[in-house]
């Protein structure tokens, strides 16, 4: 073998390549590729050069195979077949994804917390958990958010859009609560009321539409009325209690209840918490930070539930009534002690004697 290469000649040498051998070397970033093609394809990163062009739209390529696959949007050719549920794509990539639904396959780590991921772009958007980054800004208040359609959503408290209608009465919201799967950011949380996120719960279980609308709603789609669920129906059932739930990120959350799981760790102390939501709570404790100012006295709060129940102080509302005589409180954990006096509970007992107290604070007297 050693001789028969002694005598080809410098031509048949220079044509004869080890398998592998990449001696093809880009000049903008020294990649070296084995074959001159690849080189020349790769240089158009640099260069900008895009010969291939849509038919259809005009837009450019600067591979052959990728106007291939971009005119697939055109044509809606799907030549790729899921064999589990015979769904169809596009692009093979898509399928390869697709078909993680099937095979629970979760190819991506997070390496701060473990959690597992079927997407390379879900693993990228949930590490900015950790890290913190918000790559975008709104162009309105530069509030900054680390999803794209937390942004979106944002921008419609400035611009008042409302695009999503109830089917049953026509009524309008701004965003669509019961199509996030996942629990929302502090982030998406801060940009509206807790009553903007929750308004599509708060209406009846059988709203009052009229005819019109209970029509429409027969002419839509399978497909459409799967998707569409009538405000209040909870279609999300915990497997543990059995308790049902409008939105699969609140049962989610719920059953961390039942599960201990507490995915959320203060950087300060290790305490741990099942909800973003108090992990961020918790943290004042440690920064001292306390957004939430009283309109009335100027007085400062960490929380907006401390705001809220010190602002009964100032209007004299007492929302929370008791059953048992009438007798109403401007605290629920006040209004739980006082029904103490009706049901005879005493759920503090004294390490010392045994003694047992209707409210904790008795029990340290």
């Amino acid at each position: 073998g050693e001789e028969s290469l002694k005598d080809v000649t410098d031509s048949e040498q220079k044509r004869h390549k080890p398998p592998g051998e990449k001696k093809f070397i880009c000049d903008h970033c020294d990649k070296r590729f084995s074959q001159s093609q690849h080189l020349k394809v790769h240089q158009r990163i640099h260069t900008g050069e895009k010969p291939y062009t849509c038919d259809h739209c005009s837009k450019r390529f600067s591979q052959s195979q990728h106007l291939k696959v971009h005119q697939r949007i055109h044509t809606g050719e799907k030549p790729y077949t899921c064999d589990h549920c015979s769904k169809r794509f596009s692009q093979s990539q898509h399928l390869k994804v697709h078909q993680r639904i099937h095979t629970g396959e979760k190819p991506y780590t997070c390496d701060h917390c473990s959690k597992r991921f079927s997407q390379s772009q879900h693993l990228k958007v949930h590490q900015r958990i950790h890290t913190g980054e918000k790559p975008y800004t709104c162009d309105h208040c530069s509030k900054r958010f680390s999803q794209s359609q937390y942004l979106k959503v944002h921008q419609r408290i400035h611009t008042g859009e409302k695009p999503y209608t109830c089917d049953h009465c026509s009524k309008r919201f701004s965003h669509q609560t019961c199509t996030i799967s996942e629990e929302p950011e502090d982030e998406y949380r801060d940009g509206f009321s807790e009553e903007q996120l929750t308004e599509s719960k708060k209406t009846p279980e059988k709203p009052h539409c009229s005819d019109q609308g209970e029509e429409s709603l027969k002419d839509v789609t399978d497909s459409e009325q799967k998707r569409h669920k009538p405000p209040g129906e909870k279609t999300f059932i915990c497997d543990h209690c059995d308790k049902r739930f409008s939105r699969l990120w609140t049962l989610k959350v719920h059953q961390r209840i039942h599960t201990g799981e507490k995915p959320y760790t203060c950087d300060h102390c290790s305490k741990r918490f099942s909800q973003s939501q108090k992990l961020k709570a918790h943290q004042r404790i440690h920064t001292g930070e306390k957004p939430y100012t009283c309109d009335h006295c100027g007085k400062r709060f960490s929380r907006s539930v401390s705001l809220k129940i010190h602002q009964h102080n100032h209007t004299g509302e007492k929302p929370y009534t008791c059953d048992h005589c009438g007798k109403r409180f401007s605290r629920s954990v006040s209004l739980k002690i006082h029904q103490h006096n009706h049901t005879g509970e005493k759920p503090y007992t004294c390490d010392h004697c045994g003694k047992r107290f209707s409210w904790s604070v008795s029990l340290k007297i």
